[in-house]
């Protein structure tokens, strides 16, 4: 497992790029907001946490440099736990 914090915005089109670039790679991906962690291929479930302050994300496989290497700009900090 890998765990990185990102930080999204409220734009629709800046969730909409996200969802859609981490919907392309088939491992599961969690986001994590205190308490709540949602899918993070789900708009909803995107837009159901607090958008305002960084949100851990959990990519559920060992491979993900490419992922990574797309998402950089809502990268904030690099923390890898494995």
């Amino acid at each position: 497992m890998t765990s990185i914090k990102i930080r999204l915005t409220m734009m629709t089109d800046d969730v909409k790029r996200f969802a859609a670039i981490v919907g392309e790679y088939p491992y599961d991906i969690d986001l994590c907001s205190g308490r709540y962690v949602v899918d993070a291929k789900s708009l909803l479930g995107i837009f159901s946490v607090d958008l305002s302050r960084p949100i851990e994300m959990r990519i559920y496989s060992d491979d993900c440099g490419d992922l990574l290497e797309r998402i950089r700009p809502y990268i904030i900090e690099e923390e890898a736990e494995k």
